[in-house]
C-alpha cells in the first residue's frame, strides 16, 4: 500500500472529470508527444505546448476529444464518460512545423 493510499487519498486515474474540467495524466501526454514528463511540464508553462478539449454531441455524446500540440507533433485521445481511452493517435511532422490547419477543432 502506498503512502497516498494509506492516507485515504486515491491516486489519479489516467483521465478524470472534475467539475466540468478534464484532467489527464501528464505521462500519457508526454508519451504521445514523444517527450519526457518533466520537459512536457516545462514546455506547457512556456506556452510551447497547447491543448484543445472538445465535448461530443449527438452520436458522440458522452465522449471527449483532447488534443495536444507541440512544435512538430499533434497527440489526440478520445475518452468516454468514465475516462476510458477509446482512441489515441499522434501525427509527427518530423522537421516541419505543425501546420496551422491541424490546430482547428476537429482538424
Amino acid at each position: 500500500m502506498t503512502a497516498v493510499a494509506k492516507q485515504g487519498v486515491q491516486p489519479m486515474k489516467p483521465i478524470e472529470f472534475d467539475n466540468g474540467a478534464v484532467q489527464i495524466d501528464a505521462a500519457i501526454v508526454a508519451e504521445g508527444l514523444g517527450l519526457a514528463p518533466a520537459l512536457l511540464q516545462e514546455q506547457m508553462r512556456a506556452g510551447r505546448i497547447t491543448s484543445l478539449a472538445e465535448r461530443g454531441v449527438d452520436a458522440d455524446s458522452g465522449r471527449h476529444r483532447l488534443t495536444f500540440f507541440s512544435e512538430h507533433r499533434r497527440f489526440r485521445v478520445v475518452v468516454d464518460q468514465t475516462g476510458a481511452i477509446i482512441q489515441r493517435s499522434a501525427v509527427d511532422f518530423g522537421e516541419s512545423l505543425l501546420p496551422k490547419s491541424v490546430h482547428k477543432a476537429g482538424g
